[in-house]
């Protein structure tokens, strides 16, 4: 494979199937971090000196980058965060706590991440909404038919993951948000196993809100993108407040707040980060999103084929859509399996994916979970497979 090469992480050996959680970073990305440690590290929107502009200009260049990466109508709509928890967070507290009365609903399903599902319950406890859940179908896929049935008149708001981290099914956002938006409902995506693994349009798809996280797409760690339609950002009551956000504060009653989008990144943001950041976009870029979604989705119908040959296999997800498979093996323990596997320098994520409530559906709490991004390779989940293919050779090693 062509793009290991770009990955030092790739060089020792290792094979990694847990890109769900986070993934490797190409020397691009290292290297546009050091940079700004080692040659311009100043603070952003701060200094009048010429590296503090290098630095301005080169934060600020990473927020058109990412406008046009998924392709939003204006820059001001790009915040940045730490993540897509902070991202969701931000949403319903600065936005959804001020406009939902006690009795609204929240759409949601029962194979969200925790950070979908969390702060709407707190919103739930402190204000009365009510939020409700979305059945999945046989395939534990989300229908629009099933979501249908679950609206009424006091639905508000539907927020769902694109792709979820343990079922790996697409869901149909376009379709959802048209019949959502026709009944004035608002639509919040979780784009954190989404936007790194298939093209993303927020006009096309017109959802009013989407959060997403770098490190699960060749970035860094702490940096994420709060995406809202700019008539709504407007609206928030920014939850940080501080240096860079305001305009002045000579007393309480007299308190101006900058315009979108530093009004909502109070404080010193993770420069280096969101610099290295708009180098893993370029990465991404030059592959090119629909060729990512195209290997990954060969590779994981292939994982699929090989997995469903071994009877002691149980795969809970059959038809996922994208490069997501969660399996166990019959009898043993999912972190036993991912011990086992760990022998042998092979990465599975093991456990309830922070999406504890799928337990509900699935009647698994914890399964082994195998997520592929474009770097992985046939050879190696040959290898998986072969050592899961021998369940005596568990058993024994786990003794």
């Amino acid at each position: 494979m062509k793009y290991k090469e770009d990955f030092p992480m790739l060089r020792t050996g290792i094979i990694y199937f847990d890109n769900g959680a986070t993934t490797f970073k190409p020397k691009c990305v290292i290297d546009a971090m050091d940079k700004y440690y080692s040659e311009y590290s100043a603070n952003a929107h701060r200094g009048d000196y010429d590296i503090s502009l290098k630095v301005d200009m080169a934060y600020e260049g990473v927020r058109d980058k990412i406008k046009d990466f998924i392709n939003a109508r204006y820059r001001e709509e790009i915040i940045f965060t730490k993540g897509t928890t902070e991202s969701i967070n931000m949403i319903v507290e600065c936005f959804f706590a001020n406009i939902l009365e006690p009795g609204d609903e929240v759409l949601i399903t029962n194979s969200e991440h925790a950070s979908n599902i969390l702060p709407w319950y707190k919103l739930s406890k402190n204000s009365g909404i009510k939020v409700n859940m979305i059945p999945l179908d046989e395939t534990l896929h989300l229908t629009l038919n099933n979501i249908k049935k679950q609206i009424t008149d006091k639905t508000k708001v539907i927020s769902i993951a694109e792709i979820t981290n343990v079922v790996g099914d697409i869901r149909d956002i376009k379709a959802i948000t048209e019949y959502a938006h026709a009944r004035g409902i608002f639509v919040l995506i979780d784009g954190a196993q989404s936007v790194p693994h298939k093209k993303t349009d927020v006009q096309d798809t017109d959802i009013d809100f989407l959060a997403f996280s770098a490190h699960k797409m060749c970035g860094p760690t702490g940096v994420g993108v709060l995406y809202g339609k700019k008539e709504l950002l407007e609206e928030f009551d920014p939850l940080y407040t501080g240096g860079g956000m305001n305009e002045s504060f000579d007393s309480v009653d007299e308190v101006y707040y900058k315009d979108l989008p530093l009004r909502l990144e109070a404080g010193t943001q993770n420069i280096a980060g969101v610099i290295a950041y708009g180098s893993a976009i370029d990465y991404l870029n030059m592959i090119g999103m629909n060729n990512i979604c195209s290997i990954e989705q060969q590779l994981c119908k292939y994982l699929i084929e090989k997995l469903e040959k071994i009877k002691h296999i149980d795969i809970i997800n059959t038809e996922p859509d994208s490069g997501i498979v969660s399996f166990n093996v019959d009898g043993i323990f999912a972190q036993d399996v991912a011990v086992y596997l760990n022998k042998y320098n092979i990465c599975v994520r093991a456990g309830n994916h922070c999406a504890k409530v799928l337990k509900n559906t699935i009647g698994v709490k914890n399964t082994v979970r195998v997520s592929l991004y474009f770097y992985n390779t046939k050879d190696e989940i040959d290898k998986l497979v072969e050592l899961l293919s021998d369940k005596d050779k568990i058993m024994k090693e786990m003794i």
